[in-house]
């Protein structure tokens, strides 16, 4: 019996890099040679949501390491981000953070208008900056 716990074990601990790490690349590169933009977002999103994550548990640490059950809710919270059938990674993106980017960084592009993930700022931004580039040579 003793056996089937260090495989169990061991399984445990190759989850996390796999389900956080190894998968999440091979699926990032898959989905920059795809013409579709719905995976780049998928994995953009992930890549941000991981980073943050990451950083906070950095910071705390010290408290993190005084609950034993937190390797086992990251483990579950980062496969619900990367699984495809949950997609939560683009819906944790969409429903939270996007609204907030477009409001700070895009304040004339307005947040309401752009909650389908085919319609986007960069069009309106790009000619923004061709605008401001052109007003710059011609001054």
């Amino acid at each position: 019996m003793s056996r089937f716990w260090t495989v169990m074990s061991g399984v445990h601990q190759l989850a996390g890099p796999v389900t956080m790490l190894l998968y999440p690349l091979y699926a990032s590169v898959v989905a920059i040679e795809s013409a579709s933009k719905e995976d780049d977002q998928q994995w953009l999103s992930y890549w941000i949501l991981y980073s943050f994550l990451t950083l906070v548990e950095m910071l705390l640490a010290s408290v993190l390491e005084w609950i034993p059950i937190w390797y086992d809710v990251k483990l579950i919270a980062v496969a619900w981000l990367v699984l495809p059938q949950f997609r939560g990674a683009a819906f944790i993106y969409n429903k939270f953070v996007r609204e907030k980017v477009i409001k700070r960084y895009y304040p004339g592009i307005g947040g309401g208008e752009h909650k389908s993930s085919s319609s986007s700022p960069n069009g309106k931004m790009k000619n923004k900056l061709a605008d401001l580039m052109t007003t710059k040579k011609s001054s």
